[in-house]
């Protein structure tokens, strides 16, 4: 299945509109997965951008839902905040979220997080692909980590398992992510809406409501199961002329229950049990505010 991929993410215009906390939010909250990657020590090459189509419905997470007529929002973001009535254009808003961002946070924090092109865009496709199988590194909003993802134990062993070390290489992000204050996020969020929502649509969601997505998506992630033990894994098998060794390293759960989660929910798991811990207590905070309608809330309760 491919994964949505938003057309254009080239530089826009200058725009002359204020806003910026939910950008922070999507970037620290659901951009994160990026971070939570196991990058080998040479990473292929990325491959082109897959033609965008609609999630394969998954009924029993609610994450992916197929593509109907939504008349009503079933957590309407307009009972957080009334949306800004003179927003920019979403193909205009990247120059004035870039300096927002560094008003916010720093120039320096801002450089080594995010990626700043088609903030808007990526932050909905990251959210929409990390409840699907394959996340590509292309689309997130934010810089990869540092280092390289660790392994512990034999080479030569059909299983090794995620190194304990590995986790210090997310505990800044981590950090991060608790740091942006969530009360004003999502208020700008709810005054900055239509351009989320514009963007939902342009991936191909037309009469979906984008928070609804979001809501779902939180409530997936916070289901990752966590791992009572060191997670295994093993060597993807690459089937073909290219074989399965370094320098190409990949991996994959060695569990199928494992391997077989989201792409957000796998990056959880790998991140280590401590920083999943305490990037899920941002998400469930993040979702008690967007989560406006009743069904979403007594869900929560």
């Amino acid at each position: 299945m491919p994964e949505k991929d938003p057309v254009d993410f080239h530089p826009p215009r200058q725009s002359s509109s204020a806003w910026v906390g939910w950008v922070v939010m999507a970037a620290a909250v659901l951009g994160a997965a990026w971070w939570f990657g196991w990058r080998p020590a040479h990473t292929p090459a990325p491959q082109p951008a897959a033609e965008a189509s609609a999630p394969a419905s998954t009924p029993d997470d609610g994450a992916s839902a197929p593509m109907t007529q939504a008349s009503e929002p079933d957590n309407p973001v307009d009972a957080l905040a009334p949306a800004d009535t003179a927003l920019p254009a979403l193909a205009d808003s990247d120059a004035h979220v870039a300096q927002a961002l560094r008003q916010l946070l720093g120039a320096q924090r801002v450089a080594s997080f995010l990626q700043l092109d088609g903030f808007v865009r990526r932050a909905v496709a990251t959210v929409d692909n990390l409840a699907q199988p394959y996340a590509p590194a292309r689309l997130w909003p934010v810089q990869p980590a540092p280092g390289r993802f660790e392994v512990a134990g034999a080479a030569d062993a059909p299983t090794q398992t995620i190194a304990p070390a590995n986790a210090a290489r997310y505990h800044a992000f981590v950090a991060f992510a608790e740091s942006v204050p969530l009360d004003a996020a999502v208020k700008l969020y709810a005054r900055l809406y239509p351009l989320f929502q514009t963007a939902y649509e342009e991936l191909g969601y037309p009469g979906r409501y984008f928070n609804n997505r979001l809501v779902a998506v939180l409530d997936q992630l916070l289901a990752t199961p966590v791992p009572t033990g060191p997670v295994a894994v093993q060597l993807t098998q690459v089937k073909g002329e290219v074989p399965s060794t370094r320098p190409w390293v990949r991996y994959e759960y060695a569990d199928p229950a494992l391997q077989a989660l989201s792409s957000g929910q796998k990056m959880l798991v790998r991140m280590g049990p401590d920083n999943a811990r305490r990037l899920k207590a941002v998400m469930s905070e993040l979702r008690r505010r967007v989560a406006t309608g009743a069904v979403a809330k007594a869900k929560a309760d």
